[in-house]
């Protein structure tokens, strides 16, 4: 029994049902984040093949680049609405439950406004295309808040035990990376149609078929899954801002998150430089990308096993603070690849393998520690806010990807275009992200995880046993799904 409604535990292929719209998600989300300023602020190697220029290049205010202000703008767009978006889903009363509503309606938008991202009505640099960009960018983000603040709620919903939230963590990230590593496709795929179509309608092309195959994967929960078997529908009824100041007034999820916002500085940073990495630091073709991070993600899914039983038996804080240190030394590395007199394919194997493992600890647990942070102060206040604990982590760590954009698009001009002078910039970035995620991981050290888990022993894991027990028993209609 959860808040008086009976429900069901979710087994392995209901979770696993739930991953899938992850693995969509991830996609879209991966292909602004890895190509996004690749595209529109060309590098060397990306310019000699003929792309095209279609936003003004260089510095315009104080420092700043076209492309660098308007995905920063985007993102604090973005944080803006998730707040919203998550006391909306609380507060939803649909016979269809809190957040599969959400779920179905925006997964197609989402798809198309990625297609229209890519898209500019004048052929070359044009102000026009500059606000075109800027008002599909506003639309993306829009699109990925209504999809995925409503679907992250369900993870604590999903996750009624301890041992469920790291199940269904570890499902959801396993097809993080999986669509992640699938928008390295974007440059191979486009591959095949540039000798024909040339390099900026091939990679439109792909950009829409991929788009294709996120939005069915995002359907995927939202028809398969019966949100009210599984998840209390009682809703919210406290208004989005003083929802928003109860969830930030949580000691645990302030520290939570200021770790957080550091440790995705860092990531955005390396994920939207690791194509100029491969191209401009270790001189291979962008093609590389796709093969590198596929290797990178096979090596982290082989700690997955390890970090699911380990996070079970000694905790989650002293292995996520392990895996910000390490990558932060991951970062460092990357600062001097394309040196040493190694080959570039060399640089990229060693930059995987020490990424992989902090990946597989930072790819799971942390929405799990939201989880439990969500579960503790709905056992002490009584009332289940998940939906805004996730939109307010959203809300602080978009903002953290908004200085991210800024910085990358700014610092990676540092020495200029071209040659060794040219590098200079892209291995700044990488050094900057190591201090932030090293910041991060030290922040993270004042993170009180026995005080959180006691809450919930206290009260919230109490319930859900009670309600464990009653679908045991034969014969009743809310045995384990």
């Amino acid at each position: 029994m959860v808040d008086g409604q009976r429900v069901k535990l979710a087994s392995a292929r209901v979770l696993w049902l739930f991953a899938v719209g992850q693995l969509g998600w991830s996609i879209l989300q991966g292909i602004i984040s890895n190509w996004l300023v690749y595209y529109y602020q060309p590098g060397e190697a990306l310019l000699s093949r003929g792309q095209q220029l279609f936003v003004t290049q260089g510095t315009v205010f104080a420092g700043l680049t076209i492309i660098g202000l308007i995905t920063a703008l985007g993102r604090v767009f973005d944080a803006v609405t998730d707040p919203l978006v998550g006391s909306l889903s609380d507060r939803c009363r649909s016979r269809l439950g809190r957040r599969i509503p959400f779920m179905r309606y925006s997964a197609l938008p989402f798809g198309l406004v990625t297609v229209l991202v890519f898209v500019s009505p004048v052929d070359g640099v044009s102000w026009v295309n500059a606000v075109c960009l800027f008002l599909a960018v506003l639309g993306f983000y829009l699109a990925m808040t209504c999809y995925c603040t409503p679907y992250n709620a369900l993870i604590p919903e999903l996750g009624r035990t301890q041992r469920l939230r790291i199940n269904v963590s570890t499902y959801i990230s396993t097809t993080y990376f999986i669509g992640t590593a699938m928008a390295y496709l974007v440059s191979n795929v486009a591959g095949l149609f540039e000798p024909t179509m040339g390099p900026v309608a091939s990679f439109r092309l792909t950009v829409a078929i991929m788009a294709c195959v996120a939005v069915a994967c995002m359907l995927v929960p939202a028809f398969a899954i019966r949100e009210r078997d599984y998840a209390p529908v009682r809703p919210s009824t406290t208004p989005a801002m003083r929802s928003l100041a109860r969830t930030y007034a949580n000691r645990e999820f302030r520290t939570f998150v200021a770790s957080d916002v550091l440790y995705w500085i860092a990531l955005t940073m390396f994920q939207t430089g690791l194509p100029f990495y491969i191209t401009e630091l270790m001189g291979m073709d962008d093609s590389m990308a796709f093969p590198l991070f596929a290797f990178m993600t096979a090596v982290s899914l082989a700690f997955y096993a390890p970090v699911n039983l380990l996070a079970k038996r000694v905790g989650k804080k002293r292995l996520v603070v392990g895996a910000f240190l390490f990558f932060s030394l991951a970062f460092a590395v990357t600062s001097c690849a394309g040196t040493l007199g190694l080959s570039g394919l060399a640089w990229g194997v060693i930059v995987a393998v020490m990424a992989a493992v902090p990946m597989a600890v930072l790819g799971i647990l942390p929405q799990a520690v939201v989880a439990d942070i969500a579960e503790a102060d709905a056992a002490r206040t009584g009332e289940r806010r998940e939906g805004m604990f996730y939109a307010a982590r959203t809300f602080a760590f978009k903002l953290g990807q908004s200085v991210s954009m800024l910085l990358f698009t700014s610092l990676s001009l540092v020495g200029g275009v071209g040659g060794v002078a040219g590098q200079v910039g892209y291995r700044l970035t990488a050094v900057v992200a190591a201090a932030f995620c090293l910041a991060g991981g030290l922040v993270f050290t004042r993170y009180h995880e026995r005080d959180v888990l006691a809450q919930q022993a206290s009260a919230g894991d109490r319930a859900a046993e009670s309600g464990a027990a009653a679908a045991a028993e034969p014969g009743d209609a809310t045995r384990e799904g």
